[in-house]
Order: structure tokens, then C-alpha cells, then sequence
């Protein structure tokens, strides 16, 4: 799973300046880090639920993706 996020998942997110990586899965959940334009995302929910229909239909599993929201580094300050 880690591969397929790390991989797959994230250049397609890439070509919007957005930044994904996998973090971590208990059970059916995956929880993912997101980044740049994602972290800021007003729709990221339906990010998240695509990301769902992809990794079952590519790899036939259902998971729920849990996303964190990690702003910029210059948004820190």
C-alpha cells in the first residue's frame, strides 16, 4: 500500500503542486500526509474518497483514508 500511495497516488497529485505520502495502516485504514496544495484543499474530501475508489478498484481493497493536513512551512510561523 505504501508503494502504490508513495507511488501511483502521488503523481497524480504532484501535477496539481499538491504532495502526498503514506504514514501509516491499522486494519482498513490508511493514514496519509498531505502537502502543499493539499493542505490547504477545499475539496480534499473528495481527494480522499477518490483515493478510496482507486485502491479498490486497482488493488480490491476497501480502506478508508484518513488525511492529515500538514501546512507549509511558511505558514508555521
Amino acid at each position: 500500500m505504501e508503494e502504490y500511495i508513495n507511488g501511483y497516488i502521488r503523481e497524480r497529485l504532484q501535477g496539481d503542486g499538491g504532495e502526498i505520502t503514506f504514514v501509516k495502516r491499522e486494519g482498513d485504514e490508511i493514514t496519509v500526509l498531505l502537502q502543499g496544495e493539499c493542505s490547504k484543499c477545499l475539496i480534499l474530501d473528495r481527494c480522499l474518497s477518490w483515493i478510496e475508489h482507486r485502491i479498490e478498484k486497482d488493488l480490491g481493497e476497501s480502506v478508508k483514508v484518513i488525511g492529515i493536513r500538514k501546512k507549509p512551512y511558511f505558514q508555521d510561523v
